[in-house]
């Protein structure tokens, strides 16, 4: 009889173990830490394959095969699975659960040679999760790695066919990208409306009035309505003169109540979060760039030491999703939680439709267990870890939690043959809100939230001010990180694994950079942009880029092939991209004389067109390398010593304004300064940048102090360009 670990010779063998390939060590220590000593955990420390960097690596004559080499750098990583899979009795591959990750499991099982490879899928990194994947092992899904590899031989064609058009015609180190080109597009887009717009003037009367019951009303009891209506049509002003008119008609005017409606207002609780929202809401709420939550929240999926008999465990599902599905034990343990803190009128139920066009491969992305609160795990995590990680908790709770309940009254206001309204809202009841609130992009949140006193029909009101406001229209504002996203994933353009990598990539490559956390595009960035529109208008073309994503989400179902799907996109790009090399310009980036001399070899300064825009440079270069930036002037005087106040840049980029006069004079302002002079005290006034991208002046030295009138309230002017 043999006993276990022992071979027919009686001598002893060692006991062969299930291996479990993974792609992070991280995931790999985690998995480890809660599975038996049976199982042994590797990782590949990402892909292992990938096409060459040097050559196009894809033979378009044979149906597109791609030409995959083993990544630089991986060698020793690679001998060590080999071993492992060697004295393993199974192998099972537990990469990322998207199609990125299946890929990667498909490529693994390729290279180390693996007959029958086990592939499991874990969307979140717990024991429970770990068990039951094991139990329910299953074969590569071929249709999701056909998409990702179409989707990669997409990119490979489109950046290497068309990148070397744009060396020779406008400069090296440029590259063209099938989605970020896009993402381009949109910023450029934006940036010409901005440019392209023309303010308009219009004007608003709000009357602050109170029940007529005496003069001696507290002041607090006086509510605000707002001119909407003469003759029971709708107004505008769009000038001083007629708001002068107006008010002349108002003087006297007896204010009545003629109407009061009431109605109950609910607010739904809003869905747990997907990728794309919960990169937007981190942006707004806790100001993280896209990479970064996407590195942290892959660090609270991967696990996290929590001590004690917990041990390491992931904290979260899978972050890369476009679901808003969660499962009936998460739903149940919700119920749980809501019910017992606070208490049974709280717990709303809530099922959230999964969106149109969703994948729905994956759960929303929701804590791993109820039971990890933010508050118990504030000692255990990293200042980012918590703050993000608190905002998935609350967010996921908040989903399942009651409607907020508003009383909500309108009161419409005669006076002659104009009209007022007033609208109040007032809670009754918290619901979700008690949890979490989401972040706004803007400050209009907060309009309609007055309390209104009781009122009837009827009744006489008095009028104890008239306030009448000239404002201007404002343009589109430039894009944020959270707002690009919200554009691409509107469009369909790029998919939760890609947008990350779409904001980073546009940035790396000098087609824009961020001004106050929004993007504007480089002069480098229009002129491809321009070209490519040009030459190669689909591949800008927010419709024909959604509708290859489209495709791709039809291969990875198995419902189109992914070969065919090339050959269809091949054909029309083959035919621009010959075109493209007949017509296309060269352009002509031509050095602008100036009257300046350069300081330290005195030859002519010329300015010179970069990667990021303008600046002045020696004649003499490469000999002499003095280079001088360009900065503008914003036609304000510097409060300290008269100077001119000019737009200047951090070491990091950032950008704030300070005197021409540096190093002399130290004066600084991370506002914009404007012309004008604060009219109560006489300080320097500045614009500060609202939420939505808008502009509001204030006095530097008192906040309080008025400066609505001044002519800048609409904008501020856009500064001329001058040396420093």
């Amino acid at each position: 009889m043999n006993l276990p670990g022992l071979d027919r010779g009686g001598i002893l063998s060692p006991v062969k173990k299930s291996l479990i390939i993974v792609e992070s060590p991280t995931k790999a220590r985690t998995i480890k830490k809660f599975l038996p000593g049976r199982y042994a955990v590797k990782a590949s420390v990402g892909h292992v394959r990938d096409l060459p960097k040097s050559t196009l690596g894809v033979d378009i004559t044979h149906d597109f095969a791609p030409k995959y080499l083993t990544i630089k750098g991986k060698g020793e990583i690679i001998k060590e699975l080999r071993g492992a899979v060697k004295s393993a009795s199974d192998v099972y591959l537990a990469t990322d659960p998207d199609r990125e990750g299946e890929a990667i499991a498909w490529h693994l099982a390729e290279l180390l040679k693996l007959p029958d490879p086990k592939r499991i899928e874990l969307h979140e990194i717990t024991k429970a999760a770990a068990q039951a994947a094991l139990k329910h092992p299953h074969h590569i899904d071929m249709d999701r790695v056909n998409a990702q590899q179409a989707r990669r031989i997409l990119d490979r064609l489109v950046g290497y066919k068309i990148s070397p058009l744009l060396w020779s015609k406008v400069r090296g180190g440029l590259s063209a990208g099938r989605v970020q080109s896009v993402a381009v597009k949109l910023i450029v887009d934006r940036e010409r409306e901005i440019e392209a717009f023309v303010p308009k003037e219009y004007w608003s009367i709000t009357a602050l009035l109170a029940k007529a019951v005496g003069a001696a009303l507290a002041s607090d009891a006086a509510f605000a309505a707002d001119l909407v209506s003469r003759r029971g049509e709708k107004l505008e002003i769009t000038n001083k003169d007629q708001a002068g008119e107006i008010l002349h008609a108002l003087d006297g005017a007896e204010y009545r109540v003629a109407s009061v409606k009431k109605r109950e207002v609910r607010r739904q609780a809003p869905p747990p979060f997907t990728t794309s929202t919960l990169q937007q809401e981190a942006s707004r709420r806790l100001r993280m760039r896209v990479r970064r939550t996407m590195q942290v929240a892959q660090a609270l999926y991967e696990g996290v030491d929590l001590g004690g008999s917990e041990g390491t465990v992931g904290l979260i599902t899978y972050m890369r999703t476009d679901s808003t599905r969660i499962s009936d034990q998460a739903r149940a343990a919700a119920r749980e939680y809501i019910v017992g803190t606070y208490g049974q009128e709280f717990h709303g139920g809530a099922r959230h439709r999964v969106r149109d066009g969703a994948q729905d491969a994956h759960e929303a992305i929701r804590p791993t267990a109820v039971q990890h609160t933010p508050d118990r795990l504030a000692g255990i995590l990293k200042r980012e870890e918590l703050r993000l990680y608190t905002m998935i908790w609350e967010r996921f709770i908040a989903s399942q939690m009651a409607a907020a309940l508003f009383d909500q009254t309108v009161v419409d206001v005669t006076a002659g043959e104009y009209g007022f309204r007033a609208t109040g809202t007032v809670m009754r009841f918290p619901g979700f809100t008690r949890v979490y609130e989401e972040a706004r992009d803007d400050e209009s949140g907060g309009k309609g939230r007055a309390t209104l006193p009781e009122l009837e029909e009827n009744e006489q009101l008095d009028c104890r001010k008239l306030e009448p406001k000239q404002h201007f229209t404002e343009p589109p504002p430039r894009y944020t990180e959270a707002a690009l996203v919200k554009a691409l994933e509107e469009n369909g353009i790029g998919r939760p694994s890609t947008y990350s990598s779409i904001v980073e990539t546009i940035q790396a490559r000098g087609y824009v950079t961020q001004q106050e956390r929004r993007f504007v595009p480089t002069f480098i960035g229009s002129a491809v942009n321009d070209l490519l529109v040009e030459h190669f208008p689909n591949i800008v073309n927010l419709d024909f880029t959604a509708r290859m994503e489209g495709d791709l989400d039809r291969v990875a179902e198995g419902h189109e092939d992914w070969v065919a799907l090339l050959h269809r996109f091949y054909g029309p790009f083959e035919t621009e991209l010959d075109a493209a090399e007949k017509k296309l310009p060269r352009l002509e980036l031509r050095d602008e004389p100036t009257d300046e001399i350069c300081p330290n070899c005195g030859r002519p300064m010329v300015i010179k067109t970069g990667r990021f825009g303008k600046f002045i440079s020696c004649t003499g270069y490469p000999e002499c390398k003095t280079t001088k930036p360009i900065v503008k002037e914003t036609g304000a005087a510097c409060p300290k010593c008269g100077g001119a106040i000019v737009e200047r840049r951090s070491k990091k980029g950032r950008l704030f304004y300070g005197c021409a006069n540096y190093p002399n004079c130290d004066f600084i302002s991370w506002d914009a300064v404007v012309p004008e002079r604060c009219p109560v005290c006489g300080s320097y006034v500045i614009a500060k940048t609202r939420r939505g991208g808008t502009l509001h002046l204030q006095c530097a030295a008192q906040r309080t102090h008025d400066v609505s009138g001044l002519a800048q309230s609409r904008s501020v002017k856009e500064p001329a360009l001058v040396s420093s």
